[in-house]
């Protein structure tokens, strides 16, 4: 049972993603998590039990609940970058029938799945608020040509996003069912490598939805004076990269990072999922008993799936 300030909420849909299996390959997170842990992040449930001084909450609700929850009191959250908290905890372990969800979480990270809303489409709230805050960190005044290198869940979820959002977004990927579904989402350019390489475009944005430096490379030399670069892939850890001074100096191009989620951008990514701002549908592309995790895993990184639906209640 939950302790004091505790949620106990049954699994009804959790998600794979990139991190879960940059985890199963290697065995952990430079910061999510240490083994050994439970791990899985992207979920959505129904609340079974509270602990003692709950009064948010109540069982049967239906909640989405995001896998960080920040201190609330430090410098960085009173300037709402939450994400960068001096004391951001996370919570994994949505790969299971129950979640013990920690008190803060249940106070400052838990929230009502919209009525309407799929049970497994709430579970995209977490991915696509990050994509929420990469994007509103380039201050986007007005309509932009956007490149998006990759076409993986991140990407597909970029590519949606600035479309809904009245960008016009060019994707590179080498899969053509991956190309095919970013058509759907609102890509209006598609393009395998190949092409990229013989294209002479340049954009006022270039995004990297890969996380590797060959591609980080391509994002800063696909861009236009005074455009910006949004390295939203994350490298390996120890990865150094070198950059062409004159490009960035003379040519004032704007490099930026992006890590995680805010609250704010939690909240809008629900938003946009239950106003059926783009087929988010698109990237469940298999659906998964909890017993079959390692085989959906595999299967993502034979890129055979973008996105696995794991629903524990299902399993046996």
């Amino acid at each position: 049972m939950p302790g004091p300030g505790e949620l106990l909420i049954e699994i009804e849909a959790a998600t794979t993603c990139g991190t879960d299996v940059k985890v199963f390959r290697i065995g952990g997170h430079p910061r999510m998590l240490r083994v050994p842990s439970a791990f899985g992040h992207e979920m959505t449930g129904s609340v079974v039990a509270i602990g003692a001084g709950v009064d948010c909450w109540s069982p049967a609700d239906r909640v989405v609940v995001a896998n960080s929850a920040s201190c609330g009191a430090c410098r960085y959250c009173r300037l709402q970058r939450e994400n960068l908290c001096s004391d951001l905890q996370y919570l994994n372990g949505a790969f299971a029938e129950y979640l013990l969800v920690p008190d803060r979480f249940a106070r400052r990270s838990t929230y009502n799945r919209p009525p309407g809303l799929p049970v497994e489409q709430g579970a995209l709230a977490e991915p696509l608020a990050c994509v929420l805050h990469g994007i509103e960190a380039c201050q986007l005044f007005e309509p932009a040509d956007v490149l998006i290198l990759g076409g993986g869940p991140i990407g597909q979820l970029l590519v949606g996003a600035l479309a809904a959002l009245g960008h016009r977004v060019a994707i590179v990927d080498a899969n053509e069912p991956r190309r095919a579904v970013a058509r759907s989402m609102g890509a209006t350019t598609i393009m395998d490598r190949e092409e990229f390489q013989r294209s002479s475009a340049s954009f006022d944005l270039s995004v990297d939805a890969t996380g590797t430096l060959q591609v980080w490379h391509q994002a800063l030399g696909s861009v236009h004076p005074g455009g910006q670069v949004l390295f939203f892939g994350g490298c390996p850890p120890g990865s150094r990269m070198e950059l062409d001074t004159g490009r960035v100096h003379y040519d004032e191009i704007t490099l930026r990072g992006a890590y995680h989620h805010r609250p704010d951008t939690f909240r809008r990514a629900l938003e946009f999922l239950s106003e059926r701002k783009f087929p988010a549908e698109l990237l469940l592309t298999s659906r998964a008993p909890l017993e079959r995790t390692e085989e959906a895993l595999l299967s993502m990184m034979r890129r055979e799936n973008l996105k696995v639906v794991l629903e524990p209640q299902n399993s046996s």
